[in-house]
């Protein structure tokens, strides 16, 4: 009887990929079956309304009239009269400016700095401020909206507490649009990075600082060089995960300005609204739904190439 031995492993094979391949070796469709209802809800839910917003964009739907109810094929056409009108440039730049000066910039600073503070400061002012800045991002948007526009009028409470010390506050809402809806943004939307940066900065072994004081680092050597770059893949996460919900931000906007004055705050999903259900062109709000798609996908993109050039992935 003749015994075949197994000739030996290949040196030159990593041993992280012979383990993948002996796992992989091992799977069995029975494996994937847990998976179905989740890959069922995404089909249902995420990938359903992008095939019904690209056939949309593909037709003359509309609100009322005989479009409504026999809409027709017209191929390219809202997608051609999209990128002829003069707004579409203007709502996606104030759409990027939004997204960058609301979550990249206000959420993702704030949330860090005031995480920061939070771990260095005491427990009875850190759960005092965190109650407070919480209780902003807990409210629902409509709420956080109303007493945004509360805040920001002419007649509100930001500029009744100016006039306290002889200060002519202007019309926050009609003067400056993009910058009160960025505020408000900010701060509703503060808490969810405070509380991610939080919990990965409690995830940072202490002895590793504590090595670095020893060595002389300063507070900001000590964040900029060991603690943000052991957090690195923690940030781009939640860049993603903000960048994403801003860019769909709806409410918020069409409460304290709708899209005005003119257009100086029509961001993408206030330009796809007012076309499809004030005007009642169904067919070319979807077209506008198509390019703001695009644009999360440009920004998830970014956001993926630039972790996986920092070693956060795979």
């Amino acid at each position: 009887m003749t015994t075949t031995l197994a000739p030996p492993p290949d040196p030159a094979v990593p041993a992280r990929r012979r383990a993948r391949t002996r796992v992989g070796s091992r799977a069995t469709p029975a494996r994937a079956v847990p998976l179905l209802p989740a890959v069922c809800l995404l089909l249902v839910f995420l990938a359903g309304p992008i095939v019904w917003a690209v056939a949309g964009s593909l037709t003359d739907r509309a609100l009322t009239g005989v479009s409504a109810a026999k809409p027709e094929f017209v191929g390219l056409d809202n997608f051609t009269r999209l990128f002829a009108d003069p707004v579409l440039p203007l709502s996606v730049l104030l759409t990027v400016v939004f997204v960058v000066g609301s979550a990249i910039i206000g959420q993702n600073v704030l949330g860090m700095l005031l995480a920061v503070l939070f771990r260095a400061g005491s427990r009875v002012v850190a759960g005092t401020v965190g109650v407070i800045v919480v209780t902003a991002w807990v409210l629902p948007e409509i709420v956080a909206a109303f007493v945004s526009y509360a805040f920001l009028s002419a007649d509100g409470t930001l500029n009744g507490v100016l006039s306290l010390v002889g200060i002519q506050g202007p019309n926050w809402l009609y003067s400056l649009p993009l910058l009160a809806i960025i505020l408000a943004n900010t701060w509703r939307g503060t808490a969810f990075s405070m509380m991610i940066y939080r919990a990965a900065l409690d995830d940072v072994p202490p002895e590793v600082t504590e090595s670095a004081m020893i060595d002389g680092a300063g507070t900001w050597k000590r964040l900029r060089f060991i603690t943000l770059p052991m957090i690195s893949g923690t940030i781009f996460t939640n860049l993603l995960l903000t960048t994403l919900q801003t860019l769909s931000v709806f409410t918020l906007i069409w409460v304290m300005t709708k899209g005005g004055p003119g257009d100086l705050s029509s961001t993408l999903p206030v330009f796809a609204y007012s076309q499809a259900f004030s005007f009642g062109d169904i067919g070319y709000g979807n077209a506008i739904a198509i390019v703001m798609l695009a644009l999360g996908a440009v920004f998830s993109l970014a956001y993926v190439v630039s972790l996986r050039r920092r070693g956060g992935v795979g």
